[in-house]
This record gives structure tokens, sequence and C-alpha cells, in this order.
């Protein structure tokens, strides 16, 4: 309560108090109304892919390849290319990602520089992942000569979600209590051995869910794999890191952009497909959070 309302007469307080529940009301009623629209437009949209595509769903459309006949072609090229480029962005991403949050968190010196780190690792977090394909065009496809290769395609994803994972390690290391910490140093123990053996096991949960989380926008992101060029129609399975590769977005906007209903009804069925898929892994992060989390007494 301010000064000036303790001089306040009591009407008056009791009116302007009475504006400003009734300000509030109507402010919740609003974020309220668009909560729900929000809500409402997401789940038309859900049903109208639901309701086009899941009868297309069958073992044939997961194990065929892409065909110019609507009714052969299947996702198995891109679902396989998908798995591909997550596993190879993760041996990328995860380890540079982790490792750099450690080194920010634990050993890097508070000054200037450190700063300008952590500046531009939350701008980097926010850039539209069409610029991070513009620069993997640039630099792995033309000038380290990688072509529109499953590396360069990783590598591309690894720089998209590389600062997500920079943060989110951040922040889960930076919960462990301090205490942790200097009873460790107390026993003997290095600040390595400290960092590895305590440090690290009592984050990796959030560290984990960051990382999956992370995972989960890449897969479904088109951009920055088409600017940098990756294939739109692919009837094999990658064999190598320098084979050309397709993803399930880039299936599913292949189908979208032909004007046959029956490939408008084949991307209905794969964006389900994905979207399964993306509920999985955030399934799997609050699984393993929940399961891996557990007191420090313990």
């Amino acid at each position: 309560m301010s000064a000036s309302s303790l001089h306040m007469p009591a009407d008056v307080f009791q009116e302007r108090r009475a504006k400003q529940r009734r300000f509030e009301r109507i402010f919740v009623g609003v974020a309220l109304a668009c909560l729900c629209f929000a809500l409402g437009v997401l789940l038309l949209l859900i049903g109208k892919v639901l309701f086009d595509g899941i009868a297309r769903i069958d073992g044939d459309f997961l194990t065929s390849f892409p065909s110019r006949f609507a009714e052969k072609a299947g996702i198995y090229a891109a679902l396989v290319g998908s798995v591909y480029l997550m596993l190879l962005t993760g041996a990328i991403a995860v380890p540079l990602g982790v490792g750099a949050a450690v080194y920010l968190e634990e050993y890097a010196p508070r000054n200037r520089l450190t700063r300008i780190i952590e500046l531009n690792l939350v701008n980097l977090a926010g850039v539209p992942s069409i610029i991070f394909g513009i620069l993997g065009l640039q630099l792995f496809v033309r000038v380290l000569g990688l072509d529109r290769s499953l590396l360069a395609g990783a590598l591309t994803m690894s720089l998209l979600i590389l600062p997500i994972i920079v943060i989110t390690s951040r922040e889960a290391i930076r919960m462990v209590p301090k205490s942790l910490r200097d009873a460790s140093l107390a026993l003997g123990a290095t600040k390595l051995q400290t960092i590895a053996h305590h440090v690290v096991p009592v984050a990796f949960p959030n560290i984990l869910t960051g990382c999956i989380l992370a995972f989960s926008r890449a897969l479904g992101e088109t951009a920055p794999l088409i600017t940098m060029g990756a294939l739109t129609y692919v009837a094999f399975v990658p064999d190598g890191f320098l084979s050309p590769f397709t993803v399930l977005p880039i299936q599913t906007f292949n189908w979208i952009s032909r004007p046959q209903a029956s490939f408008h009804t084949n991307a209905a069925a794969a964006i389900i497909i994905l979207l399964a898929v993306l509920l999985l892994l955030n399934s799997i992060a609050i699984y393993l959070r929940s399961r891996l989390q557990r007191p420090l007494s313990d």
C-alpha cells in the first residue's frame, strides 16, 4: 500500500479498489477468451488433419517409398531420414552444447567477454530458423563442399538447436545447490571430479529434458532444410553421411504443394505421424524428468 493511500478517505479508496477489481476481471476475461479462441483453432486444425489422414495410415504407408501415384506413396524414406538426421544432430549438438554450458557456468570468468557470449546465445535462440538455413547453405554446402547431404543437414540443425541446449543446460547446472559443490570439494575431490560426479548427474534430468525439447523443435523444422537445398523426392534411404536425404516436414511440403486431393490426404497422414513423434518425444522428456529427478538426500 502506498503512502498516499494511507491519507485517502475510505470511500475514495474503496471506489478505486472496486475499479481496479473490475479492470482485473475484464483483463482476465479477455485473456481467457484469447486462450479459448487459440485452443479452438488448434483443435479445429488437428481435427481436420485427423479426419483427412487417419484412414490413410497403414503398414504400406509407413514402409513404402514416395511415388508419383498417391495410392502407392509412403513415408519410409522421409521417416528413416528424420531418424538419421536427429541421431546425427544429437551426436553433434549435445556434447558441444552441454560442454559449453559447463564451461560458461563453472569455469568461465565473469567479465565482458562472458556477458557478450551470453547475450549472443539468447539472441541466437530467437533467430528465425531460415537464417540458419542460409548459413548452412553458404558454409556447409558451398564452402565446405558437403553438398546437400545428411551431414550438411545435421550440422545446420545443430546450429539451430545449439543455443537452446546451452541455455537450458546452464539453467539446469545453475539449479544445483552450491552446498553440494562445497561438500565435494571439502572431501578432497577436484573441481573436475565434483562437476563430473555430482553437478552434472544432479542436473542431468533437466539437461535431458532441454535436449529432447530442442530435438522436438528441430524435427518439425522445414525452412532450414529447404533453404540449404534438401531434396523433396527421395526414393531411397541414406546410406552414409554424404548421402542425399529427405525428412517428414519436407515430404509433407512436397505432397501439400501438389494439386491432387489424394496427395493432400497423404500429407495429412504424414502430419499425423509427425505429431505422434513430437508427442512421443515430449512424453519421453516428461517421463525421464520425473523418473530421474530425485531429492538430493537420496
